[in-house]
C-alpha cells in the first residue's frame, strides 16, 4: 500500500487542526455575541447551561440535531439539500491559504489572495440556490437580495485587497505578512482607508447588520432560511459566524500584520488570534449599535462611495510604489 504523499498529509493535519479551532471559536463566538447583546440591552444572555452559559452552543446544536428535517413539497430537492453544506465548505476552503503563524498554514499558494476572493465570491451561489430551491417567495426575494448585495460589495472588497498586493508585489498572503513585518503594517500607512473599505465590505458579504437586507426579519421572515429546519438551518447560521471569523482573519493578515507582534514583542500565532478576535469583537459591537440600512442606502454606499474610493486607492498605491524609490524611499 502506497504511503500518503507528504503534501497531502501536511494539508490533512493542518487543515483538520485549523478547521477544528475555527469551528470551536465559531461556537463560542455565538455565545459571546449573545452575552454581549444581552449586556448592550441590559439583560444577562445565556446563563443556565454551564458556567455563565458557556455550554449553550452545545445545547443549541443538540436541539437542532433533534428537530425534524422538513423539505417543502415543491422544493428542488437536490439544490435544497446541497446549499447548506456548500456555504460552510466555501468558507472553510478560504482558510487554506491564511497563514496563522510563520510556518503554520494549510497551503502556501502564490495566488493566495486570488483564492480567498474567488471562494468568497462563490458564497452567493449556495445562498441563491437555497432561496430559489425552497419554492418560497420570501426565500426567493432573500436570495435575490443576497446576489445583488454580494456582487456589488465584492467589487470594493477586491479593489481594497489589491492595495496590500501592490505594496508587497505578491498575491501570496505569507509574503504580504512578511512584507508588513519588514516595512510597516498597512493599516498604519496608505492602507488605512483600504482596511476600512475591506472591513465594511466584509460586513456586507457576511450579511451582518447594518447589511442584513437578505434576511430582514421584518420583511422576509428569515430570508433564504425560511423553509429550512433542524441542522440544515444550523449550517446556514454557523456559516454566517464562520464567515465573520474568516473575514476577520483575512483582514488581520492583509492589513494588521498577521502574526507580527506589537511594540517589538515576540511574533507568533497568539498575535494572529488576538487581532482576529479583536476584529470579531468590533463586528459584534457594530451589529448591536446600528440599525439596518434600506436597500437603496446600501447600494448607494457601495456604488457612489466605496467603489470610487477603492479605485482611487488602487491608483494611489500604484503611484506610491512606482515613485517611492525615486524619492529616496526603501
Amino acid at each position: 500500500m502506497n504511503a500518503i504523499h507528504p503534501i497531502v498529509l501536511h494539508g490533512l493535519i493542518y487543515g483538520g487542526a485549523i478547521a477544528t479551532v475555527l469551528l470551536t471559536l465559531t461556537a463560542w463566538g455565538i455565545w459571546f455575541e449573545r452575552k454581549f447583546a444581552g449586556r448592550m440591552q441590559s439583560r444577562l444572555g445565556p446563563t443556565l447551561v454551564g458556567w455563565v452559559g458557556l455550554l449553550q452552543p452545545l445545547a443549541d446544536a443538540a436541539k437542532l440535531l433533534q428537530k425534524e428535517d422538513l423539505i417543502p413539497d415543491q422544493a428542488d430537492r437536490t439544490l435544497y439539500l446541497a446549499s447548506p453544506p456548500l456555504t460552510v465548505f466555501f468558507t472553510l476552503a478560504t482558510v487554506a491559504v491564511i497563514p496563522v503563524s510563520v510556518d503554520v498554514a494549510v497551503a502556501n499558494l502564490p495566488i493566495g489572495v486570488l483564492w480567498i476572493l474567488a471562494l468568497g465570491g462563490l458564497m452567493v451561489f449556495p445562498v441563491w440556490t437555497a432561496g430559489w430551491a425552497s419554492a418560497n417567495k420570501y426565500a426567493l426575494l432573500g436570495g435575490m437580495r443576497a446576489v445583488a448585495q454580494g456582487i456589488s460589495y465584492e467589487i470594493p472588497m477586491v479593489l481594497s485587497a489589491l492595495v496590500p498586493v501592490i505594496f508587497a508585489g505578491s498575491m501570496d498572503v505569507n509574503e504580504i505578512v512578511t512584507w508588513q513585518a519588514e516595512h510597516h503594517w498597512l493599516v498604519l500607512g496608505p492602507g488605512l482607508f483600504a482596511f476600512v473599505i475591506f472591513f465594511v465590505s466584509s460586513l456586507a458579504e457576511a450579511n451582518r447588520i447594518p447589511f442584513d437586507i437578505p434576511e430582514a426579519e421584518s420583511e422576509l421572515v428569515a430570508g433564504v432560511t425560511t423553509e429550512y429546519s433542524g441542522m440544515r438551518f444550523g449550517l446556514f447560521y454557523m456559516a454566517e459566524y464562520l464567515h465573520t471569523l474568516v473575514a476577520s482573519a483575512v483582514a488581520s493578515a492583509l492589513f494588521l500584520g498577521g502574526w507580527n507582534g506589537l511594540f517589538g514583542l515576540a511574533d507568533g500565532i497568539h498575535w494572529m488570534l488576538a487581532k482576529t478576535l479583536a476584529l470579531f469583537f468590533m463586528i459584534t459591537w457594530v451589529r448591536w449599535s446600528l440599525v439596518r440600512f434600506r436597500s437603496d442606502q446600501l447600494m448607494r454606499l457601495c456604488w457612489i462611495y466605496l467603489v470610487p474610493m477603492s479605485l482611487a486607492l488602487v491608483m494611489v498605491s500604484a503611484l506610491w510604489v512606482y515613485y517611492e524609490p525615486m524619492l529616496g524611499g526603501h
